[in-house]
């Protein structure tokens, strides 16, 4: 029977089983129907033979792995085609008919990119893709915050100007790829009903032979091009962050769109204020009577305009004050914070006064050691 004769039957149906059956399940199917139908159980009985046979045809098919999984394969394609299939010739077999009757050399033709007869017709050069180009830059951080805009010189694959991107010498044309007809496809076996294809191996996907190549290209139709472009980054932008600049990349071919532009961002320390996503930090010394009698003090910001920011009477060494919207640009069109960590300054070197005065303040403490908690959780 040939493989397209499949299609026409259900032989899960003929066994009893679901479509997704295990090979026990269907083995276990098989040999409880025939045991039932069995020419030698039903003598002169031409009905229960029949079914035998069909019982004995739907077990050789799906007991196999590999004809069940090709019968699979074309029941589904067949079922999206109600109005049925004739095979191609005049003499091949109908399935289904009528007035829907649909010639499978048209099916085929329009998977494969042939047409009736199987000739495949010459195609015009088909729009393409211009390719992504990744590249870096380095920006200083108040650039990172504020944005900037930079001057980015480029160099890609694109249509080789002596020849236009066609890869043949200037006054010649390309000829139509003799194996392929021109599609750009070559048909290969696959074991099943249908071949599978792929890019021929002659024109490499192309649909054109260059038999009088390009001096410049060599034939392949690209070459290298450099140019100066302005680039903007945006403000916010983080060290390591890439930026996908859309039509900024390779051109494309045939009236394709332009590819991508990958640009990854490299951010340079700076030497007082860090970031923590869209906050700023900074870390800014206080003297001993500030943090211990409180004050007010200016803090710079990475704009250049100082902020006051309020110290309370008893602040320890190492707390944080916040800034609000003195940090770095969000994508919610606003800002973060100013993060502003106060570390207590010593002084190398004291005045006598300075001296006479601290010592003046050790002889009044009347507070208890505090590192006596410290011993206090050793001796437990």
């Amino acid at each position: 029977m040939s493989g397209s004769d499949w299609a026409s039957k259900d032989f899960y149906k003929t066994l009893g089983v679901k479509k997704d059956a295990s090979a026990a399940e269907i083995k276990k199917a098989y040999r409880k129907l025939a045991r039932v139908n069995h020419p030698d159980s039903n003598p002169n009985n031409k009905q229960a033979e029949e079914r035998f046979k069909e019982i004995s045809e739907a077990y050789s098919v799906l007991s196999s792995p590999e004809k069940r999984k090709e019968y699979d394969e074309q029941r589904t394609l067949f079922s999206q085609f109600p109005g049925g299939f004739r095979q191609p010739g005049g003499g091949g077999r109908d399935f289904g008919g009528g007035a829907n009757e649909f010639d499978i050399s048209d099916l085929l033709g329009g998977l494969f990119g042939g047409g009736r007869g199987g000739r495949q017709r010459p195609r015009a050069a088909q729009p393409r893709r211009g390719g992504d180009i990744e590249t870096e830059a380095t920006i200083t951080f108040e650039q990172s915050v504020e944005g900037v805009t930079l001057p980015l010189r480029m160099t890609s694959d694109e249509a080789c100007p002596t020849c236009n991107g066609t890869g043949a010498r200037p006054g010649t044309v390309p000829k139509v790829c003799s194996k392929c007809q021109g599609s750009g496809m070559q048909t290969g076996a696959s074991g099943g009903l249908f071949a599978m294809t792929e890019p021929c191996e002659q024109c490499r996907g192309r649909g054109l032979v260059v038999e009088d190549p390009c001096a410049t290209c060599r034939g392949s139709g690209r070459a290298a091009s450099s140019r100066t472009m302005q680039v903007k980054v945006p403000a916010g932008v983080k060290g390591g962050q890439r930026i996908r600049l859309r039509g900024k990349g390779g051109k494309g071919e045939a009236g394709g769109p332009n590819g991508d532009l990958l640009l990854l961002v490299h951010v340079k320390h700076h030497k007082i204020f860090g970031r923590k996503g869209d906050n700023l930090t900074v870390t800014v010394p206080v003297t001993f009577d500030e943090a211990a009698l409180g004050a007010e003090i200016q803090v710079p910001t990475l704009s250049g305009s100082p902020v006051r920011i309020r110290i309370p009477a008893g602040t320890p060494n190492g707390r944080t004050f916040r800034a609000r919207g003195k940090g770095a640009p969000t994508k919610a069109n606003a800002f973060g914070d100013l993060m502003v960590t106060v570390e207590v300054s010593v002084p190398d070197k004291l005045s006598d006064e300075a001296r006479a005065a601290i010592e003046a303040y050790r002889a009044a403490q009347t507070g208890a050691n505090p590192r006596d908690e410290l011993f206090g959780v050793v001796a437990k």
